[in-house]
Parts: C-alpha cells; structure tokens; sequence
C-alpha cells in the first residue's frame, strides 16, 4: 500500500497497520470527496438552458454531473436525472416535457438526448429582427 503513496504520506505512514493508514486517509480525503459532491449537486441542480441554445450540450454537460456522482459513490435514479433535465430546459421546450410526461415515457438519458436533438429541429429559433430602411 505504501508503494502507491506520495513520498511525503509513505513518510508518515510507514510505521502504521494497514487499518489505520486506511482510517488516516479516509480522514484526510472525506472531507474533499463531500465538498466535490455539494458542487456537482449544486451544479446539477442550478443548470439551466438558456433559450435558443443547443440541447446537445447541455445534456451531454447533465449527464456527466450525474455520471460523476454515480462514480463518487452517490448514484442518482435515472427518473430523478430525467426530472432534472427536463426541468432545466428552457420554455420552449414546455410542449415537449408535456408530451414526455402525459406518455409516461421512461427513457435512458441517452434516449432522451435524442428526443431532445429531434425536437430541437422543430423548435423554432428566436429570430432577429432585421430593419430594412
């Protein structure tokens, strides 16, 4: 175990038991893996697409918050992560999130992402006004 270490933690740790280098560590580094989680959370939580952008992005930007907590330990259910980007879509997509609801679909995030893509070529874009003097 201690080959794997920094030089500086074999240091310190070269005259404990394997149990207590685990629960050193262990104290060291959960107050780091917490404070990531809140932030990924918080993100997770606070994304929201701006009107007119793609979908693909944004959905691709969701998927890795809910992949990152699934590898820290704190999987999320796959109807929660679709709720939330759902959710974090603009007005524009209201018509759709409907649809998605009312038809009870359970989808992979995946799947949904290609919905989305499909919906976005039959959204229309917010045009500009072009002043013709």
């Amino acid at each position: 175990m201690l080959a794997t270490m920094v030089l500086e933690l074999q240091k310190d740790m070269e005259l404990m038991k394997a149990y207590d280098m685990v629960i050193t560590l262990k104290e060291m580094f959960q107050q780091q893996a917490r404070q990531e989680r809140f932030e990924i959370v918080k993100n997770l939580h606070s994304c929201k697409m701006t009107e007119g952008a793609l979908v693909s992005p944004h959905v691709l930007k969701m998927k890795g918050y809910v992949d990152q907590l699934d590898r820290l330990g704190f999987p999320i259910s796959q109807e929660l992560a679709m709720n939330l980007i759902l959710n974090s879509l603009p007005e524009s997509y209201s018509q759709f999130v409907m649809n998605y609801n009312m038809n009870n679909m359970e989808k992979s995030i995946s799947e949904l992402h290609l919905m989305l893509k499909t919906a976005e070529q039959n959204i229309k874009k917010p045009s500009s006004n072009v002043l013709m003097v």
